[in-house]
């Protein structure tokens, strides 16, 4: 019983948090990432080389989608299913091991962009001869818009990790401080990682130009709060940031898959696109307004806050 106890212990201290974990991760990926981390780790594998790992399946998965089989297109759906228990297994290995570093960071925020330009492309070869050069439009619009929704996500994600965990629980990254480490790479002697920043750095830039309300009530809580920020403010946003979770994990793999697998199965591949230019869409914007209304509200409550505390 007791090490029954504490092998459930170790595999919640991989997770980040119950708050952000969807049904579907918690109860198949995360196990099974768990399994899959405990084995790299007897074996010294590092979560980047999982994390590449997971890059080479799913870019195979997309491949498979190409061909009008089903039985092929299922093969797909298995591999697209592994990658994904790697890219959860890599997170999972950093927490288990301590080894986390900037380049997974960049690594694993690319990896899943990296599978979708290959479904992507795969759809749009396969449907070129009916479709023209159309399926290239609706794709390039799909992927767009796909790299908004996750990047939101991930985000907001790690805002609610913020108040939850602190900066230490949380991969919340701020453009100034990417930029001036950045700035000290040299593209002769670290041309790798300057490159993955220069991703890295654009990525969170674009992230940031979404949140304005959010940046400005960061602002706010350093000038009110300096880096002692109150339990009670940390609680109330917390609150307010709670229900917007089930939209992060719905942007971020398992509901995109689930329309990508139906959409094959009924041999309907454009459906998908279509999915993700309505329904998620949709998501998104409602996510951001939201986020943006109560952070707005939050800034205005610190103010009040400095305010009163000037007055006394």
């Amino acid at each position: 019983m007791k090490e029954e106890k504490k092998a459930k212990h170790t595999f919640e201290s991989t997770l980040k948090s119950l708050d952000t974990e969807e049904f579907i991760d918690i109860h198949f990926y995360r196990p099974i990432g768990y399994q899959w981390a405990l084995l790299f780790n007897k074996l010294n594998i590092s979560p980047n080389t999982v994390t590449i790992a997971s890059i080479f399946i799913g870019i195979a998965a997309g491949i498979c989608f190409y061909f009008n089989d089903l039985v092929i297109n299922i093969a797909g759906m298995l591999l697209l299913i592994w990658a994904n228990s790697y890219d959860s297994a890599d997170g999972q290995l950093a927490r288990m091991t301590g080894k986390s570093s900037p380049l997974g960071r960049v690594l694993d925020g690319a990896c899943g962009d990296l599978w979708f330009i290959s479904i992507y492309a795969a759809i749009c070869l396969r449907l070129t001869p009916e479709w023209g050069i159309w399926i290239w439009l609706l794709g390039a619009i799909t992927g767009f818009f796909h790299s908004k929704q996750a990047s939101m996500a991930d985000y907001y994600r790690n805002i609610h990790l913020l108040f939850l965990k602190g900066e230490s629980g949380s991969e919340l990254s701020k453009s100034d401080k990417l930029e001036a480490d950045f700035v000290k790479l040299s593209w002769s002697k670290d041309f790798i990682y300057k490159l993955f920043g220069l991703f890295y750095l654009n990525y969170t830039k674009s992230q940031e130009q979404l949140t304005p309300k959010f940046q400005k009530m960061m602002e706010t809580i350093h000038l009110v709060y300096s880096n002692n920020i109150p339990d009670e403010f940390r609680r109330r946003f917390r609150e307010k940031s709670l229900p917007l979770m089930k939209y992060t994990n719905m942007l971020s793999f398992n509901t995109r898959v689930i329309a990508l697998f139906v959409s094959l199965f009924v041999n309907m591949p454009w459906l998908y696109f279509i999915f993700e230019i309505t329904v998620l869409n949709i998501m998104l914007v409602y996510m951001v307004i939201t986020h943006e209304s109560f952070c707005d509200q939050f800034r205005k409550d610190c103010i009040n806050t400095k305010q009163n505390n000037e007055q006394a």
